[in-house]
Order: C-alpha cells, then sequence, then structure tokens
C-alpha cells in the first residue's frame, strides 16, 4: 500500500473548548470584565493575520478572504454568541453590520480584532441585563401558572425589535426553568422515597442524594456561576472566538485555538493523560448543556460501559463529596471537574436528550492514566440460528473497531507499537483457527482515526486494487490502493455495522466494503465528516486545525455531507441534528470526481436488497429490543421545541407523567416479551435503572455482559449477511 509521510486527522470534529464557551444563549451573563479596555498585543496582531492568511490562501475552498466572505463571518460571530438570538436586539445586529461588514475581512488581515471586541461587548451589556433581571425576579414569588407559551429553540426566528419583547421573553425563559427544575425535583424526590422504603432495591449502595436546594436557589447558582466563569476569560479567549469563528465560516472543522486551549488539546493527546477519557461540547440544541461526544477507547468512561455519545453531562461529584449542578457552566469547567490524579473517583450524572429528568442515571469513574490503545479492537465468537433456515447454530466472529488508530509516537521512534490494522490482523487470524461462518465488523461510534490504518485495514478483507481518493485543494486527486497481489486474511461472508456516529475513517472503510461488494453495510446512515485536517502549531499565540483535503470513494462520490448509506437500515437511535455533518453549518457539500478503476469481487442486486431490506423491517418490528428502541425515538419526538410549549406547571407535569407513562409502557413491554418480571410504577424502574447502572459501572470492562439492545444489532446483522450472497463478477466488462 502507498504510505503517506503527513498524518492527517481524521477525527470526527475537533472542538474549541473557550470558544464553544460563548455559545451560551439567553442564560449567560457576563461579569465586569476589563475587554473595553483590550489592546492587542503584537503577538495577538500577528496570529490575526496569520489566520487570516490560512483562510485567504490555503483552505480547501480555495475562497479568498474577501468582503462577501467577511459579512458572512461577521454574521455567523454573532450568531455564535447568541444562537438563540434573544440577547441582540435587531437594532444591535443592523449597526454592526452597517458599520463592520464591509470590511470585517480587511481587518483581519491586517490583524485588527476592534471590531469583533464591540461586538463582544455589546453581548456582555445585554448579557449582564438579563443576569440583573433573572437574579431580581428569581429573589420574587414566581406564579408558575398560567396560559403563557413559549418556543425554545429561536435559532431561525428573528432578532427582538424592543427591549420589552426580549424582556418578556427572558421572564418566559425563566419561568420554563423553574417548572422544569421544580418537576426534576418532585421526581426525583419519589425516587429516593422508593429507595428508603425498599432498600434492597439499592443492592448495598448509597443511592440518595439529599438536594434541599430551592429551585430557585438551584438556577440563581447556575446564573452566578456562568457570571464567575467570565470574570476568568482572558483577551486570547476573547480572540479564539473571533479566529475560531472566522475558521468555522469555511466549514465545521478548521478551528483556532488559544494558547491555553491549545495546551489542552496538547494534554489530551498525551498518553500520560489522567482523566476519564471522553470529549464534550457544548449541546447544540441548548448550550447551558455539556454534551458527551467521543470516548477514548480504553479510557476508563470507556471501560464503564454506562457512558455513551450523546450523553448530557448535569451534575458531578469529586471523590465522595455532594453532586454539583453544571447545568449553565463552561466546557473548560467541566474538564476541570473532571480531571484528577490517578486512583481517585468523580461521579457523573448522566441523561439521554430529550429525556425526563428522573431518568438521569448515576456513573461512577476511577481516574486512570489513559492510554488510548489499551483496549482497542476486541474479538468473540456468538451463536446465531436462523428460524426454519439453519439446521444447526452459525458460529460468528464480531469484531469490535473502537477507533482507526495508531501510536505515531512509538513508531516514529523505531519502537514496538500497536496499532488497529495490527490488532485486527492477529483477531482475524484466531477467528479463523475457530472455523467462523461469517465476520460482523463493529464500527458504531467509531470516530475515526489514521488513513494509513484504515488502508491497511482494507488490505486484509478486499483482494486489490483502489481503496480511497484523496483531493487536495489544488484539485490534485491521490489514490491509496492494496498493491499486495490479491492476498486476503479473511474472504469468508462480511458484514459492517455502522450508525450516525461512525465517521471519517469509519466511513472510508464501509464505503470500500460496499463499493467492492465485499460485504453488506448495514445499519444507519453515517456521519458525513469526508474532510481532512492539517495540524498547525506554529501561528504566534495557539495552533489551528485547517481543512486542505476531501475524501472520495472509489466510485467517485465524496463521503462528505452524504456519509454511507447503509444497504439495510436498521433503527436509529441518534438524533441528525446532533452528530451528522448534513447539520452542522457551512458544512463542505457533497460531490464527486472521476471513478477510479477497479474491479468488484461481488454485487448485491437490487432485488437482494429489496428483499433483504424487507425481511430485516419485520424482524425488527417482532424484536422486543428494536420494538424498545423505536418507541424510545416516538417518545423523544414527542416534543418539538421549535413549536410553543405551555408555560404551566401543571400541564407540564401532565405531559412529563405521559412522557413517564409511555417510556415505563415501552421498558414492561420489552420486559414481559423477554419473560422479565415488569415494573410496577415509574418510580421503581428509575430506581431500579441507578442501582443497575451503578452495579455495572463497578464491573470489570471484560466481566460485564452486553446490553441486550446493543447486542440485537449484532445478531440481525449476522442474520443479514447470512442470507445474502453477492453475485460474483468476473467478466473484463464488470470493472469499473
Amino acid at each position: 500500500m502507498k504510505q503517506q509521510p503527513a498524518q492527517w486527522l481524521l477525527s470526527i470534529a475537533s472542538v474549541g473548548v473557550a470558544g464553544l464557551i460563548l455559545t451560551q444563549s439567553y442564560s449567560t451573563a457576563l461579569a465586569n470584565t476589563d475587554t473595553e479596555g483590550f489592546v492587542p498585543t503584537p503577538e495577538q496582531k500577528v496570529t490575526t493575520r496569520q489566520v487570516a492568511a490560512l483562510l485567504d490562501r490555503s483552505h480547501y475552498l480555495n475562497q479568498p478572504l474577501n468582503s462577501e466572505m467577511g459579512q458572512e463571518i461577521l454574521s455567523m460571530y454573532i450568531d455564535s454568541l447568541d444562537p438563540n438570538h434573544t440577547l441582540f436586539l435587531q437594532s444591535d445586529v443592523d449597526e454592526f453590520k452597517q458599520k463592520y461588514a464591509d470590511d470585517f475581512a480587511a481587518r483581519l488581515k491586517r490583524g485588527d480584532l476592534s471590531a469583533g471586541v464591540e461586538v463582544f461587548e455589546r453581548y456582555r451589556k445585554r448579557s449582564n441585563e438579563y443576569f440583573d433581571m433573572a437574579s431580581k425576579m428569581l429573589k420574587t414569588d414566581l406564579d408558575l401558572t398560567g396560559s403563557e407559551t413559549i418556543v425554545l429553540d429561536r435559532e431561525e426566528l428573528p432578532h427582538f425589535k424592543t427591549k420589552k419583547e426580549q424582556r418578556d421573553y427572558w421572564e418566559r425563559q425563566l419561568k420554563f426553568q423553574l417548572i422544569s427544575i421544580t418537576l426534576g425535583q418532585e421526581d426525583e424526590k419519589a425516587k429516593e422515597q422508593v429507595f428508603l422504603d425498599n432498600p434492597d432495591i439499592t443492592r448495598g449502595q448509597d443511592l440518595l442524594r439529599n438536594d434541599e436546594r430551592t429551585p430557585s436557589e438551584i438556577l440563581l447558582n447556575r446564573l452566578s456561576r456562568q457570571q464567575e466563569q467570565f470574570k476568568r476569560l482572558k483577551d486570547d479567549e476573547i480572540m479564539e472566538t473571533i479566529l475560531n469563528t472566522a475558521m468555522l465560516t469555511y466549514d465545521p472543522h478548521s478551528n483556532y485555538y488559544a494558547p491555553i486551549q491549545a495546551t489542552e488539546l496538547q494534554i489530551q493527546s498525551s498518553l500520560q493523560l489522567e482523566g476519564i477519557g471522553v470529549s464534550i461540547r457544548p449541546d447544540r440544541k441548548n448550550p447551558d448543556y455539556t454534551r458527551i461526544v467521543t470516548l477514548v477507547d480504553g479510557g476508563p468512561a470507556a471501560k464503564t460501559g454506562q457512558i455513551k455519545p450523546n450523553d448530557l453531562i448535569i451534575g458531578i461529584a469529586e471523590d465522595g463529596k455532594t453532586m454539583t449542578d453544571v447545568v449553565g457552566w463552561s466546557t473548560r469547567e467541566i474538564v476541570g471537574l473532571i480531571r484528577g490524579k490517578r486512583g481517585t473517583s468523580v461521579t457523573l450524572k448522566l441523561r439521554q436528550p430529550n429525556t425526563p429528568e428522573a431518568s438521569a442515571r448515576i456513573v461512577t469513574v476511577v481516574r486512570d492514566v489513559i492510554q488510548q490503545e489499551e483496549s482497542g479492537v476486541t474479538h468473540r465468537v456468538i451463536e446465531v440460528q436462523r428460524p426454519n433456515i439453519d439446521a444447526e447454530p452459525k458460529r460468528i466472529g464480531v469484531l469490535d473497531i473502537p477507533s482507526f488508530y495508531l501510536n505515531y509516537r512509538a513508531r516514529r521512534n523505531g519502537e514496538d507499537y500497536r496499532s488497529v490494522s495490527i490488532d485486527t490482523e492477529n483477531a482475524i487470524k484466531e477467528l479463523n483457527e475457530q472455523n467462523i461462518d461469517g465476520l460482523v465488523i463493529d464500527l458504531r461510534n467509531d470516530p475515526g482515526g489514521s488513513l494509513d490504518e484504515v488502508a491497511k485495514m482494507l488490505g486484509l478483507f478486499i483482494k486489490s486494487g483502489p481503496l480511497v481518493q484523496i483531493r487536495d485543494n489544488r484539485g490534485n486527486v491521490q489514490v491509496y490502493r492494496d498493491n499486495d497481489g490479491g492476498q486476503q486474511l479473511y474472504d469468508g461472508k462480511l458484514v459492517v455495522l455502522t450508525n450516525l456516529a461512525s465517521a471519517s475513517a469509519s466511513e472510508i472503510f464501509a464505503a470500500a466494503i460496499q463499493d467492492y461488494g465485499r460485504g453488506l453495510v448495514v445499519g444507519s446512515t453515517t456521519t458525513g465528516k469526508g474532510s481532512a485536517q492539517i495540524q498547525l502549531d506554529s501561528l504566534a499565540l495557539g495552533s489551528a486545525t485547517l481543512t486542505q483535503r476531501k475524501f472520495y470513494r472509489i466510485t467517485g462520490g465524496s463521503t462528505q455531507n452524504k456519509g454511507v448509506v447503509p444497504d439495510v437500515e436498521l433503527v436509529n437511535i441518534y438524533d441528525d441534528a446532533t452528530f451528522g455533518e448534513r447539520a452542522q453549518k457551512k458544512a463542505l457539500p457533497w460531490d464527486t470526481i472521476k471513478t477510479a478503476p477497479y474491479k468488484p469481487e461481488g454485487k448485491f442486486s437490487a432485488n437482494t436488497l429489496a428483499t433483504l431490506n424487507q425481511q430485516s423491517k419485520i424482524r425488527q418490528e417482532q424484536n422486543p429490543q428494536f420494538v424498545y428502541l423505536s418507541a424510545l425515538n416516538d417518545i423523544r419526538d414527542m416534543e418539538d421545541e421549535k413549536t410553543p410549549i405551555e408555560l404551566d406547571i401543571d400541564s407540564r407535569r401532565a405531559k412529563m407523567q405521559l412522557v413517564e407513562q409511555r417510556t415505563l409502557e415501552a421498558e414492561n413491554r420489552r420486559r414481559i416479551a423477554t419473560g422479565e418480571r415488569p415494573y410496577a410504577n415509574w418510580n421503581t424502574y428509575q430506581a431500579a435503572m441507578d442501582a443497575k447502572f451503578e452495579e455495572r459501572s463497578r464491573m470489570k470492562a471484560n466481566e460485564r455482559p452486553e446490553l441486550p439492545e446493543d447486542e440485537a444489532y449484532i445478531i440481525e446483522a449476522a442474520y443479514l449477511m447470512l442470507s445474502a450472497d453477492p453475485k460474483p463478477l468476473t467478466n473484463p466488462q464488470d470493472s469499473l
């Protein structure tokens, strides 16, 4: 295989912590930081000019940083500070665009940050106005009943024209938050009463929280924390917000990191990082919440089996201390709480988006040195027997590929090193010795990794030929190839399992398997992250990532934006607006280049795929696990934040109880179908879940049983693989 000296960043996303601190919306309040006296240093001016030059000359789009782009950057900057359009008045926006839209780009090119700082100052002023109003209101008795409504997601709605309109919304927003906190407390106390009445359900664990604060105290504390975080903002971090927005206006994966954040990234990439191994960022829909994006393979969080991508972090307790509510905290402050010395523990309160507060679970994690390749590829053999088809169970190998990892440092130093291709090769050899009847490659939640490694991996399964095409910003196309003379370490039946969190290198692998007809791809459409970034550490201050390459399938279509569409769709548990590249602002478009001549090894006919989809749909509608997951999807869709929501605590309580009732019904239908005893009520169910999660988190990873809803995907993938026989292609005209 052709190797490249440069290592490209193929992760799911590059996220700037400090820049994203400022995406807090209506509930953000700023203290009186002295940014009015922000006089850029020579280094800040040089850095600004360097970033402007990179965008002007070196980005994949080849889009000059001209007046039109400056206008887009200014609009993006205003939206990044106020994504919900509740802080800036329309008059503020009009004023800034009239003053700075035409020359915003020119200012950046000459190192002038004054326009961005002035916008930030107005943001601070409006935020202080909000905080002053909120602090006064929260010290009074607010009526949580009435006929008012609120639209929570205002991203596509205009800014308010008057302060009266704005204040009215702020008051309704506070009322909604108080209602939510009040109902959450009611549920939490009911669940704790179950623990007191039925101590056996705790399995010997102390699961009581005993939070005695009032809802107003909780909310006021959140806002005070946000005020405090801005007291500590430095000029470099304000600069980061401006420059990072400029880069994000070109594409979602070009980022600028201020010195403090650049140092943070270096720490995160170190093999000696002591923590739990998660990447986080503000939730796109509600930036007050922090979302777990990915888990580091082999890290303590991944080993618990209880922490998953998409989880929202609600609270954190350090080693035996009281749980701290972290809604509204910055990502940097949350990182500070999570990180700690090896051997100490941290407890997280987590829940999935659009679920009741009472469904939050508590997971305790012991911090450790995170070795990113410590866990790596895992393999096992399961037995699958299709009803009325297989006389005897089939032995199916399962390869779990958590990422396309490679220890660059050890390889560069000539030391022994681990990589995903080496570990996969060893795993396949062991599976071949066990005479498996087929192989499931699980790429769910795989964020990507090394381009070299994905090419080596494909070579284990494909005879020979092109694997992926890469186009640079000058239009040059390079083709990675497998030139091993047709050798295949595994040539049997194959299926690749993907979901919406399968990104980048995962998509390259799945696309090649699909294009060669080497095996089925089943699951959900992948992320659509089809670009590569180069790391830039030579700036005067901080560092940056810049998109300079784009991936294309051997058929010529990009993996960018569209992702890889599976041959057979399984239940999708993720929200496309959260994970999908298609939902990101300024995402690079899907396009095509020329096909790289290749010879498919087989082809699944349209009739075959139609039959497989039909058969799978019937099984999914009958499988208790898929029925359960589909029901949860329907429940999460019950509330649309773009439509008016009632601001009456009795109506909200009834809505919450309906959500809880349907969730409990879905769980009990699953339990009855699998021969388990149903839960008597919602509080008993939630208490049992708390105890179960806590117990599982204390198990060793290799002793923890697979969750049945996760295993359902593996079994269904195996059924599909065993039922699919690609038509072999041997004629010369079959080459493409």
